[in-house]
Formats: C-alpha cells, structure tokens, sequence
C-alpha cells in the first residue's frame, strides 16, 4: 500500500506566495517522479509541475517563472513553492507519484488553493 499526503494548501490574495508539499509513504521501492495537477471544476485536470528523481523539470506555461517544484529525495517528498499567485491559480492541486519498476502511480487527495481578493 502506497499513501500520498499533500499539504500546505490555503486562500492567499493576488500577488501571495503558499507553499503546497506532498510525502509518499507506504511499501515501495523507489520513486520515479512526482508532479502537481490541478483542476478546476468543469476542466481536465492539468499539469503544472513535475520533477524526475534525477532532477530534471517541466513546467506549464500559465506557472512558468513563478512556480518551483523541488524533490527531496530521502524523504519521498515533493515541494511547490507558488509565488506571484493570480486568481486563475485557484483550483483543488493534486500530488501525483510515478513509481519506477513497472511505472504504478498514485494521486493524493488533493488540496484546494484559492487566490482572491
């Protein structure tokens, strides 16, 4: 059994920073990557950030410069630092685990960030 437990979600005005982290526990082997989704509702829900254990990252466009997402590998954990937040950055974020072996993945419960005045 794998768990994905996010955190640090919040409501911050425009211009705001939060901080969101997610840690995966349980029984595996290795991670592979971890990323952050978000949705809003009535959208597919998009990627924003994602990190690979050897480091490399991608970003979408709409977070690009503003967004960084971190891994610390010991401790299975993903951070996304949110900076110069807008209200079209409020949605429910979702931690999303890749292991590496046969590639199983995982989503966390998610957490609602919103950005309003």
């Amino acid at each position: 059994q794998v768990q994905v437990a996010e955190s640090g979600g919040g409501e911050v005005q425009p211009g705001g920073s939060l901080r969101l982290s997610c840690t995966a526990s349980g029984s595996f082997f290795v991670i592979n990557q971890m990323a952050w989704y978000r949705q809003v509702p009535g959208k597919q829900r998009e990627l924003v950030a994602r990190v690979r254990a050897v480091g490399d990252t991608t970003y979408a466009g709409s977070v690009k410069g503003r967004f960084t997402i971190s891994m610390e590998n010991a401790r299975n954990t993903v951070n996304l630092q949110m900076n110069s937040l807008k209200p079209e950055d409020t949605a429910v974020y979702y931690c999303h685990v890749t292991m590496g072996g046969v590639g199983e993945t995982y989503w966390g419960q998610g957490t609602q960030v919103t950005v309003s005045s």
